[in-house]
């Protein structure tokens, strides 16, 4: 799929908001991609999925883990397009990804991690560790949107259907703060289309 291609999906489903949002890793920015609403069309996820799959098709992926929340219904579709098994590391109380519900990782399985947007990389990062003890070979990171640009690096190679440089600040260089734009935490938003 083009990313202009992706983006219109993205737009039709409701996807990219603008305003003034805290993201998990706690910045601030002016556009935020809330991809699950994308996820509740089977149709679309598994259009995408596949785009995003034959990134990794011929690289012997066996299983996907997707992080919680924003990959698992994406990396179960990815692991459904590419014939690998699809788990996912959810968040502790301590604040760290780990593997629950009688989720493994094989010792060598070739893994790939998948996450609906890529800021800080925060969530892609625990979610390696959490299956790094394991032992697996990790052959790299899916994403839907890489809202960095490209400047996350995870020691993996790195494929998005859409990448885009979207501006991020502390909150203490937040322009929007200093203007009093209200602050919204997105993951909140409910029933808004």
């Amino acid at each position: 799929m083009h990313p202009d291609e992706v983006m219109a999906v993205l737009r039709e489903t409701g996807v990219v908001r603008e305003g003034h949002f805290r993201l998990t890793s706690g910045m601030h920015t002016d556009l935020f991609l809330l991809c699950s609403l994308v996820q509740q069309y089977p149709r679309h996820t598994e259009r995408l999925a596949g785009a995003l799959a034959r990134f990794f098709a011929g690289q012997g992926v066996e299983v996907v883990v997707g992080t919680a929340m924003g990959g698992v219904i994406l990396g179960y579709e990815v692991a459904r397009a590419l014939g690998a098994r699809a788990i996912y590391a959810e968040k502790s109380g301590d604040g760290r990804m780990v593997l629950r519900r009688g989720f493994f990782v094989r010792p060598g399985e070739r893994a790939l991690v998948v996450e609906d947007a890529l800021s800080t990389g925060g969530s892609v990062r625990k979610a390696m560790a959490a299956i790094q003890p394991y032992g697996p070979v990790v052959v790299g990171v899916g994403v839907l949107v890489d809202r960095s640009a490209g400047r996350v690096q995870l020691d993996v190679p790195v494929r998005a259907l859409v990448t885009m440089d979207v501006g991020m600040w502390t909150p203490e260089e937040c322009p929007l703060c200093r203007q009093g734009v209200p602050l919204v935490e997105p993951k909140e938003l409910s029933g808004q289309a």
